[in-house]
């Protein structure tokens, strides 16, 4: 048994483990989700991210750790962008907090399926016309240019949103959240329910963040393996860090400009191939790590004025 084996395999347990244990455990029944659980969940998840990283460095490749920790920052820094829209999505449909956790856990089942699909389509068309990252470069660095003079939309009518309108035309929907479920009988018809709704919006709006993601991680790094462990281990936490940040996510206000930078940097990186410029997966984990840590301190420093 090889040693990139191992790691498959217990990187699938990881993942299957806590699919069982968060759905059939600790959530079985619906209940809001404490700041203090969300906090502690964060820190795991986090923690198990860099024992992770740490035994690739290891007992693997320093290298393809670096290369980890770079995607898996950045898929960190987009997801806040991520949980912004989301967190829209429950306030436009007035989503009760004991229901959020159980949406956003089949969130992120559906987001775990198509980043596989993704990536695995990525990668192929990668191996067949390698040129095709230099476009994923130019658009990295369009779309960081974009964000770093975009501001937020705070209220959104997700009622005009093609997705909403693609639902309601081949679905019928009760207003009513029926105790938590997602599809219910009313009058002896089948009716989706809000919160399937509300689901179909969130893997929506995952599906465009990848747009983004995946050029990103793939400018990191060339292997799948690392570019799709990243990517889950960064959702994986996704959940606890949505309910952990809530509250105060309006507070860091420069992540986004942080986040511009590093699409910005990692795009160029693409494009310096061209001229035969390599940056090293050293640098590149230093230039993310230090645009995110600089964007969060100048959000504490630099406060949001009411």
């Amino acid at each position: 048994m090889t040693t990139r084996l191992i790691f498959e395999i217990a990187f699938a347990v990881i993942v299957v483990a806590f699919l069982v244990i968060d759905l059939g455990f600790f959530n079985r029944k619906a209940h809001a989700i404490s700041v203090r659980s969300a906090a502690i969940q964060s820190i795991f998840w986090i923690f198990i991210s860099l024992v992770f990283a740490g035994c690739l460095f290891f007992f693997y490749d320093p290298t393809k750790a670096l290369e980890f920790l770079s995607a898996y920052t950045t898929e960190k820094m987009l997801s806040v962008d991520n949980l912004f829209v989301i967190l829209l999505i429950f306030n436009y449909f007035s989503i009760e907090e004991k229901y959020q956790h159980r949406v956003l856990f089949y969130g992120i089942l559906g987001a775990i399926v198509m980043r596989a699909l993704f990536i695995g389509l990525g990668s192929v068309v990668i191996a067949q016309f390698h040129w095709i990252l230099y476009i994923f470069g130019a658009i990295l660095i369009y779309t960081g240019f974009k964000l770093f003079f975009e501001k937020k939309e705070e209220h959104v009518d997700f009622s005009h949103s093609r997705m909403y309108r693609l639902a309601h035309r081949y679905l019928r929907f009760s207003k009513n959240h029926h105790n938590g479920k997602f599809f219910a009988r009313e009058d002896g018809k089948l009716f989706a329910t809000t919160l399937f709704l509300v689901v179909i919006l969130i893997e929506w709006t995952d599906l465009v963040f990848a747009i983004d993601s995946l050029p990103a991680a793939f400018s990191i790094s060339r292997d799948t393996f690392v570019i799709y462990t990243a990517n889950i281990f960064a959702i994986l936490g996704l959940r606890a860090m949505f309910f952990l940040l809530e509250a105060v996510i309006h507070k860091f206000h420069h992540l986004q400009k942080g986040l511009s930078l590093v699409l910005i940097a990692i795009g160029s990186k693409m494009l310096l191939d061209i001229v035969g410029i390599h940056i090293s997966s050293g640098v590149s984990f230093a230039i993310v790590a230090g645009c995110l840590i600089g964007s969060l301190l100048l959000s504490v420093l630099f406060p949001k004025k009411l």
